[in-house]
């Protein structure tokens, strides 16, 4: 895996204000005394360490010594830590903290708990290195806006395995080689910790059978017992190098999905529509033996999916689930109930939550914030009351921005649309939780660019993960202060000259790809690849495509589709909300102007000149789309148009828009060719859109120079079928 060191090296060290008062060049740095508590936590310790680090980078030892400055650490709940800040600042909630200067000079770090501790101490780190020295005085005071806060990794992979179930992998060196390697993790979970994201979920449809062993189904195993041994080893390790960076493990896990063996031995299939006692008695007795194992870890239960129909999930969850939880806690010798997650997705959380809480108090929820795509910066209608209802009735509620398949596989750094989401999901949600899917999920953590050697999703998406990471915990920045942190931020990724136009052209492109899935998208989710197209009879008659009528609806503003548009159109109707033609103009203007910016910053970069002719690219390439897209869309409300009119004139028009649209869609595949490898990460046929996934069970259409002779053939057959209404007519 290539890093992209420079860029990484910048991400560890945020901008911020600056308030140190660095030493003259012919001075040495005074030594400063670092005083933390007697016997800190890990968590507080990994704090101190990564302090103590920022310190020695300025040239300044930590230590006692004569002219020292100091810096002392604590609890705010401790009277003589607080009582040197005078006046008093408030407390600060769980996992906040307080940086203060007392009279007599020494740096405050108060925390709330050992995570705030572990945060004032990173901010303090922040403010060190950005200053070249430590601060003269320090002056903050923040609490996290969400509680929860974290992404997901997919311990799945783009096609299926065969001789499983969907979802379901084994976790071992063949299907995961980065699960073993101690120094990628410790790089992520330092990642995760600077952008203060206190959760990490781990998605897999069956991880019991890699990392449990049930005493009643010794058999159940789905590696040998050598891996067994080593999985052991490596989730223990990662659980407690996650828990000292102050990060939360949750594994998630699907339902009903059994043990390959355990399936084979019982002759039942791999996925269950719905329960049997064979399948309740192992389920049970797996959670509970993994809950004994790995007390700490946090389960997320996909409840529904494969387990269908609300009496068979209420009867699961209360039965198997739940009690599988508590069965393996007072085995554990744990009397109080940690949260417990429930995944709303396929089911009906009306019915089913109520009924658990009974059972589980602290029961979280959990619901798909844009379905699978970012649309809008808002759920609406069906979606946002969901949200709201889930939020009234669960102890916390967690909005998961999910799998991002109409972002893919382009770069996104919209902070502006990223804010707007955060504060939907507090304000107009009630969430206090985000879950964060990676731009690249399915063949995490490599990106799909095509590279000497694979590039790290997480390095490649830094700005994805800063800008969500900074707006859970705070989404009221103020805008000239907010603008002038990621001025800063791209000021080090790519020098201080280019910073401002590739600020604009992150946010400009950013704005693309939603629109044009909430308006002409027939699937907001895997099933459709949108950078990859549409074809013209799927912008046309998307009802024939369509799997799940409506569902844009749920995500879009209030506007027109492509048939009621033209409809009103013909009939002389006004028109209401968000509407084709507006959306095409807006993705126009849109891409011209951050191909604009983008191409007036390369001149001015001036540091990892690589990854920002990547991203030159990516902005070249959703310029094309968008008037891809546009051009097409146009030649099919033409074609609507001739079902009114009957004029062949409509659709010769409609034929140059077709060719127009083949022509930028040439243009992105030349763009493509030899810097990606794929569009998208799902390879099977579950996509459907533009066309299906997978032929024979190989991965088939997922590249531009794949789909380029599908659309010249559809250009070719709508010129045949134009020369034959004109002949007709």
């Amino acid at each position: 895996m290539k890093p992209l060191l420079p860029l990484v090296l910048a991400l560890l060290a945020p901008a911020a204000a600056l308030r140190a008062q660095a030493p003259l060049a012919h001075e040495a740095p005074a030594p400063v005394a670092l005083a933390g508590p007697e016997r800190p936590s890990p968590r507080v310790q990994y704090g101190l360490d990564r302090l103590a680090a920022a310190i020695r980078d300025t040239g300044a030892a930590v230590a006692e010594a004569a002219g020292a400055r100091h810096v002392a650490v604590g609890l705010y709940s401790d009277p003589a830590l607080r009582g040197r800040l005078a006046p008093a600042p408030a407390a600060p909630a769980a996992e906040g903290f307080v940086l203060g200067t007392a009279a007599d000079g020494t740096l405050v770090v108060a925390g709330a708990d050992d995570s705030g501790i572990l945060y004032g101490c990173l901010e303090l780190g922040r403010l060190t290195r950005d200053g070249g020295a430590l601060p003269a005085r320090a002056s903050e005071d923040e609490s996290p806006a969400l509680k929860v806060r974290g992404p997901c990794i997919g311990l799945q992979k783009p096609t299926l395995l065969p001789g499983f179930a969907e979802y379901e992998y084994p976790i071992n060196p063949g299907n995961f080689p980065w699960f073993y390697d101690r120094g990628f993790w410790e790089g992520y979970l330092d990642f995760l910790a600077a952008n203060r994201m206190n959760t990490l979920f781990l998605w897999n449809g069956h991880p019991f059978a890699s990392l449990v062993r049930v005493p009643d189904y010794p058999d159940a195993l789905e590696v040998s017992a050598e891996q067994y041994a080593k999985n052991v080893e490596t989730y223990r390790w990662l659980i407690r190098e996650a828990d000292r960076r102050g990060i939360w493990l949750v594994q998630m896990f699907y339902n009903i999905e059994l043990s390959r063996p355990f399936a084979e031995r019982h002759h039942l299939p791999m996925a269950l529509h719905a329960g049997t006692p064979e399948a309740a008695d192992y389920t049970r007795k797996t959670i509970a033996a993994f809950v004994r194992q790995y007390p700490t870890v946090g389960l997320l239960v996909c409840l529904g999916e494969a387990l269908q129909h609300t009496p068979n999930q209420i009867a699961w969850m209360d039965e198997v689930i739940i009690p599988g939880e508590k069965d393996g806690l007072r085995a554990a010798g744990i009397a109080a109930e940690p949260p417990l997650i429930l995944r709303t997705h396929a089911l009906d959380a009306r019915a089913v939550v109520p009924a658990a809480l009974k059972l589980y108090p602290n029961l979280y929820t959990m619901e798909k914030y844009n379905g699978e795509s970012l649309t809008t910066s808002e759920p609406r209608g069906a979606a946002q009351a969901q949200h709201r209802e889930l939020s009234r009735l669960a102890p916390l509620h967690i909005a998961n921005v999910h799998i991002l398949a109409n972002l893919e596989p382009f770069r996104y750094g919209d902070q502006r649309f990223i804010k707007e989401c955060a504060r939907a999901i507090r304000d107009r949600l009630g969430a206090r939780g985000l879950h964060l899917y990676p731009l690249s999920y399915w063949d995490w953590p490599d990106t799909p660019d095509k590279t000497a050697e694979p590039l790290l999703e997480y390095q490649r998406d830094w700005i994805w993960y800063e800008a969500w990471g900074r707006y859970a915990w705070n989404p009221d920045i103020p805008d000239r202060a907010d603008h002038a942190y990621w001025i800063g931020r791209l000021s080090q990724a790519y020098g201080p000259a280019a910073a401002e136009n590739i600020l604009a052209a992150y946010n400009d492109a950013g704005e693309c790809a939603p629109r044009i899935i909430r308006r002409f998208g027939i699937t907001e989710g895997n099933r459709q690849t949108m950078s990859l197209g549409m074809t013209l009879d799927e912008l046309v008659h998307p009802e024939k495509y369509h799997a799940f009528p409506g569902l844009w609806e749920w995500q879009a503003p209030p506007g027109e589709r492509l048939q009621e548009y033209v409809d009103r159109e013909w009939n002389k109707q006004p028109h209401s909300g968000e509407t084709p033609p507006r959306v095409i103009g807006e993705i126009v203007r849109y891409s011209e102007r951050a191909m604009r910016e983008i191409d007036d910053a390369g001149p001015q970069v001036s540091a990892n000149a690589e990854e920002f002719g990547r991203l030159q690219n990516d902005i070249h390439c959703i310029r094309e789309l968008s008037l891809s897209y546009a051009a097409k869309v146009q030649a099919a409300m033409l074609v609507l148009r001739y079902e009114h009119s009957h004029d062949v004139r409509d659709l010769e028009t409609a034929e140059r828009s077709l060719a127009l649209s083949l022509d930028h869609f040439r243009t992105l595949a030349q763009l493509t060719a030899e810097t990606y490898r794929y569009a998208n990460g799902l390879q099977t046929r579950q996509r459907a859109i533009p066309v299906k996934g997978a032929v024979d069970g190989h991965p088939a259409y997922f590249h531009w120079t794949q789909m380029l002779p599908v659309y010249e053939q559809e250009l070719a057959d709508f010129r045949a079928r134009v020369a034959r209404a004109r002949s007709a007519q």
